[in-house]
């Protein structure tokens, strides 16, 4: 298991290139954030040198604490209302053909920030072709506020159920299964937009809690699952249980690919963007 574990982590270690830095310095001169930085996610310069970032909307810290993620707790920031332009702005320099947007939880605003996103939305849109995937938060499970989305019409709607329900309570402490769950129910009954979720393993899941998740996720019809090892950000964060293994991780592949998902990413360095250019093919 410790060859496993480093193996993982050397390969975290990816080569900088000359689109890597365009881009950064971008991000810097706008005063963007994007969650591939901030969840120190592993792919970023594969998918920085193809163009595709995860812009994260309404600054950088979480009005939530789940202990699986990178991302600061405290009392975000007053809102930026040039956010959606400037993201906007770079797509069209950077002339993305496919943009992820997601954004942290902002529990102490009166909209939970829905302003914003539709904003962003619209803005690329109005400037750029890009397609566009909305990586929403459960916004407290007010469907009001998941329908302004589905109302845009972004080419992918996704929303992470993240873990098994046992663990739900343990990991992502402010959420709920059931109410994640009925988001996606929701997103796929009331439009035709492709719908997406993303599950970690490791962190003490068992296989029967897996499939049982799968089954849930496929009869609430989501088209897209992703599947990656959970890595903690730091030793403060929820411990890693676990290291599951690739040929693990193309059995879950292809057992969820037989239940009818359209797309399945899964293997270790698999996170909620990966490769999700291609999912709207």
């Amino acid at each position: 298991m410790n060859i496993y574990k480093n193996n993982i982590k050397n390969k975290v270690r990816f080569t900088m290139v000359v689109k890597y830095d365009y881009i950064n310095n971008l991000l810097l001169k706008e005063s963007l954030k994007t969650i591939c930085q901030s969840s120190y996610c592993p792919n970023i310069g594969t998918c920085w040198k193809n163009g595709v970032l995860s812009f994260l909307l309404l600054g950088n810290l979480c009005t939530r604490s789940c202990k699986f993620c990178a991302i600061k707790t405290g009392k975000p920031k007053k809102i930026n209302m040039l956010e959606p332009y400037k993201v906007a702005k770079t797509v069209k320099i950077i002339e993305m053909k496919h943009v992820v947007l997601t954004s942290v939880n902002r529990d102490d605003l009166k909209d939970m920030g829905i302003k914003i996103w539709i904003q962003t939305i619209r803005e690329i849109k109005k400037i750029s072709n890009s397609s566009i995937e909305t990586l929403i938060p459960d916004f407290k499970g007010h469907k009001n506020k998941i329908a302004r989305i589905i109302k845009e019409h972004p080419e992918i709607i996704s929303h992470n159920i993240e873990t098994v329900p046992r663990l739900t309570q343990k990991v992502r402490i402010q959420a709920k299964y059931e109410r994640s769950l009925s988001i996606l129910k929701y997103i796929k009954k009331t439009s035709d937009i492709r719908t997406k979720t993303g599950m970690m393993l490791g962190l003490g899941e068992t296989e029967v809690e897996v499939i049982n998740t799968f089954k849930d996720i496929r009869k609430a019809n989501i088209d897209i699952l992703t599947i990656g090892q959970y890595l903690s950000p730091t030793l403060k964060h929820y411990p890693v249980k676990s290291f599951i293994t690739p040929q693990k991780f193309k059995y879950y592949k292809n057992l969820a690919l037989d239940m009818g998902f359209l797309y399945v990413e899964s293997n270790p360095l698999v996170r909620s963007s990966y490769k999700a250019y291609k999912h709207i093919i």
